[in-house]
């Protein structure tokens, strides 16, 4: 029982302790603001600077985000309308993705198309889920559960791919873009380096702890289904 209960404690840390470590790590560098402009002001200077002048930098309440589509750099006003490192860390950090689009960056290209397909294919997932039941009561045909259980494994495997395919695209907007971009253009003071360096590898944990949770439920999946 013991074992168990450890067991337990160690596999929440590993999937939800990168969570709880980068939430403390964005909210302590964005607590004094010390910059002459926030995290938006940031972002258009730089996408000026790169002949990205086309893309525009909007306010959004879903997330800091880049959409490869609409071509253009969504900020939340919370996080980037401040003066503070976070906000510049990670308004530098969108800006790499629009610089990936710009330069064709192909796991960027790989990763917007499957998000689109992705969608469908998830729909198409749950109904499968949700018709097979009902065709199993219809035919009397107990190959249907086997179709259930395919069907929510290869829906949970969706996003467990678009996760693995993301997270090289967050380490090359973060590490080969954003920072470099910070450190040459000095828009950040030379002793905030390693701050920001930490607050990109933050981010990045997110994205490793959202593919370790997919591996988790795809594998619960596959247990049942070899019962």
């Amino acid at each position: 029982m013991v074992m168990v209960i450890i067991l337990v404690i160690v596999v929440l840390v590993v999937l939800y302790g990168p969570y709880g470590w980068a939430r403390w790590v964005l909210n302590r560098y964005d607590r004094e603001e010390y910059f002459s402009g926030n995290g938006f002001d940031l972002a258009r200077l730089i996408l000026d600077r790169h002949d990205l002048g086309a893309v525009p930098v909007t306010e959004t309440p879903v997330g800091d985000h880049y959409d490869p589509e609409r071509k253009r750099v969504g900020l939340t006003r919370a996080r980037c309308g401040r003066r503070t490192l976070t906000a510049a860390v990670v308004a530098a950090h969108e800006v790499g993705h629009a610089i990936q689009d710009q330069q064709g960056y192909p796991p960027l290209r790989t990763r917007t198309r499957l998000v689109g397909l992705a969608a469908r294919l998830e729909r198409l997932g749950a109904f499968v889920m949700m018709a097979v039941p009902l065709m199993a009561l219809i035919t009397r045909v107990p190959a249907t559960g086997v179709l259930i259980f395919l069907g929510g494994l290869g829906t949970l495997c969706i996003p467990l791919g678009i996760h693995l395919l993301t997270l090289p695209t967050e380490l090359d907007a973060s590490f080969r873009r954003a920072l470099p971009l910070l450190e040459e253009g000095r828009y950040i003071p030379p002793e905030d380096i390693p701050a920001a360096r930490k607050i990109l590898l933050a981010c990045a944990l997110t994205y490793v702890a959202g593919a370790l949770v997919g591996l988790l439920n795809v594998w619960r999946w596959i247990r049942l289904l070899r019962r």
